[in-house]
């Protein structure tokens, strides 16, 4: 297995994160007041620490799980895209691929993963606009996912 894709993928995840957390932030601002809640990373890190016993005990220390929760799973699942490229001699990426790539872990997330650990309602449940919001979220997360997947590849093919 081929460790530095592994590790490509993991860094172009985490570094995706940000841009999508600033697209979720900024598509937030236009929803109608009363779909303008909480975005779903708050809502599940809020939820995940009040399972777990140690619900946050002010607003900051929710802001820094929340970040670490959205941040280590955007690296989660970038290690899954490297690993969809391991094994091949031709390096299986393209912000096709990405786009795939980001609306498979959206639908896995919401409408499985999460409304299964009743972390989260599903997508079905929630309003058009906020799925849309996330869906583009998670498109802006795999294509830069992808893009940075391909700059860190170039640049370990160029050192090796």
């Amino acid at each position: 297995m081929e460790l530095s894709r592994l590790f490509s993928g993991t860094i172009a995840g985490f570094v995706a994160t940000a841009p999508m957390s600033l697209a979720m932030k900024g598509m937030q601002a236009l929803l109608p007041e009363k779909e303008s809640y909480s975005l779903p990373p708050s809502i599940i890190s809020f939820n995940a620490a009040n399972k777990s016993g140690q619900p946050p005990s002010n607003e900051k220390e929710h802001t820094v799980l929340t970040l670490l929760a959205h941040f280590g799973a955007g690296a989660g699942f970038g290690l899954f895209y490297g690993l969809g490229s391991v094994g091949s001699k031709k390096l299986k990426s393209s912000p096709l691929r990405g786009i795939v790539f980001g609306l498979l872990v959206w639908s896995v997330n919401y409408l499985g993963i999460m409304p299964v650990l009743n972390l989260y309602n599903s997508a079905s449940k929630e309003p058009v606009r906020r799925n849309a919001l996330m869906i583009i979220a998670h498109l802006v997360w795999g294509i830069t996912t992808d893009l940075v997947f391909r700059r860190l590849d170039s640049v370990r093919k160029r050192l090796v």
